[in-house]
């Protein structure tokens, strides 16, 4: 860094740090044990919670100045926020960390790689769903028309890095583009009771890549007895822009978001990712300065709740579900947890299932290594943090990992395609489970399908 980018910085921490929220931490030190850099770093300080915010109020102070040093412990910090539920003063960190990433990356150049790949995905590509149409359905056209088998066997994978030629291979089929866009915007429920009308939050990521999931989630809530509603002027959450330091950009996901489902008329706005669901309920927060926004944004928070939360609440847990019998294990998603407070409900409903035995992981809610696009940018700690959670998956002995977030999903299937489980393990989002476990029991037959297909035009 050079004088005037440390000086811009210093300021811009100054400018945008909450400082009440960073003198909130008492630096007892409860949050050491919970942070998985920390832990992977040999217990080092610098990458520990409490170390972090002193680093920020450091810099905010003027006792340190910016520097690459400073720059790697906040770039590392997987912004898990597992640090906030056991923090007996409160500090949203979370927030801290945001704050403190806008105020370097909005401050810091950036190498033309950086500025290419930020102008193509966070400005050309996720705020607009029909371009991210069009670039998964590239990918659609990379899986079916054999380039990706011929990809495989000519070796061309490796001249990428390890992490990502195993994550190449883990990735979900991808439906081909005309699926993605024929998308029904209405659905009634598919039982005689009518108990809720909701609005369901597609996503960006979760509406193209993992449409499928999408389509299982809308049917679990026609079966729970929801009316749904699926507004087509939605955009992305803005996580990913808020977690990397693209603060203004996602204030206007959030604008439009709140514009887009204001009018929806719905008792709840349902989500099935916890990383886009934990961003959606914190537009309160993100938006609290802007006079003509905040109001509207605490109405919008008031109405997120997670597929999980509503399936219980709707009792979808007493309904008859069944599998063969097998031994599953559950990931918790950081954000659903550690952000939508969300812990129990996605327990309860595996739990329900006959068939199968459910069995706790050790260190279930410590972060699996994902975190947005961490394991591309932070691949050996992401790895590493993996190679933990592989060793408590295998000592439950369970077959399959059931998740509640994509990011989760997609480094779960890589954890077992690195650990050579492939044959023998397998990992699925929850919903996809839930929605298999009911029509088995409920021998949900090809007429009925048809039906669903039939309320879909």
């Amino acid at each position: 860094m050079d004088k005037q980018e440390k000086k811009q910085i210093q300021s811009a921490f100054k400018e945008k740090m909450d400082y009440d929220e960073l003198m909130n931490c008492t630096r007892c030190g409860f949050c050491l044990p919970t942070c998985p850099t920390y832990i992977e770093t040999g217990r080092n300080e610098v990458h520990s919670p409490r170390g972090r915010i002193a680093l920020m109020k450091g810099l905010v102070d003027g006792v340190i100045e910016p520097s690459e040093e400073v720059k790697q412990s906040i770039d590392m910090c997987l912004g898990c926020r597992a640090c906030e539920p056991v923090c007996p003063s409160g500090v949203n960190f979370g927030r801290l960390l945001e704050q403190a990433r806008d105020a370097i990356y909005q401050n810091k150049k950036q190498t033309v790689p950086e500025k290419v790949m930020k102008g193509i995905f966070f400005k050309g590509i996720f705020p607009h769903q029909n371009r991210m149409v069009g670039l998964t359905g590239l990918l659609s056209f990379y899986q079916r028309s054999g380039a990706q088998k011929l990809a495989q066997a000519t070796g061309i994978m490796k001249l990428f890095p390890e992490s990502m030629r195993t994550m190449e291979k883990v990735l979900p089929k991808v439906p081909k583009k005309s699926e993605m866009k024929a998308r029904p915007r209405h659905l009634q429920p598919l039982v005689k009771e009518r108990k809720k009308k909701v609005a369901f939050f597609s996503g960006c990521l979760m509406d193209t890549m993992f449409m499928r999931t999408n389509d299982a989630t809308v049917k679990l809530l026609q079966y729970a007895g929801c009316e749904i509603v699926v507004p087509d002027t939605q955009a992305c959450c803005g996580a990913l822009h808020g977690h990397s330091g693209e603060l203004k950009q996602a204030k206007e996901m959030a604008k439009r978001n709140i514009q887009a489902f204001e009018v929806a008329g719905v008792d709840f706005i349902i989500t099935n990712a916890g990383g886009c669901g934990a961003f959606l309920v914190e537009y309160d927060h993100l938006l609290k300065d802007d006079p003509v926004w905040s109001e509207r944004a605490k109405s919008f928070c008031a109405k997120i709740k997670d597929i999980t939360s509503i399936l219980i609440e709707l009792d979808f847990h007493k309904q008859p579900l069944a599998l063969e019998k097998k031994i599953i294990t559950y990931q918790d998603s950081c954000h659903l947890k550690n952000g939508q407070k969300t812990f129990m409900e996605p327990r309860q409903l595996l739990e329900s299932i006959e068939g199968v035995r459910y069995v706790e992981m050790k260190d279930a809610s410590r972060c699996c290594g994902s975190a947005g696009i961490y394991n591309i940018v932070q691949s050996e700690m992401s790895m590493q943090i993996l190679d933990y959670k592989m060793e408590q998956v295998q000592k439950t002995e369970a077959k399959m990992i059931v998740t509640a977030n994509p990011g989760c999903l997609l480094q779960m299937k890589l954890g077992i395609e690195r650990e050579g489980l492939s044959d023998e393990m397998q990992a699925v989002h929850i919903v996809d489970l839930l929605l298999e476990a009911y029509e088995n029991a409920n021998a949900t037959n090809e007429s009925s399908n048809q039906q669903f297909l039939a309320m879909q035009t």
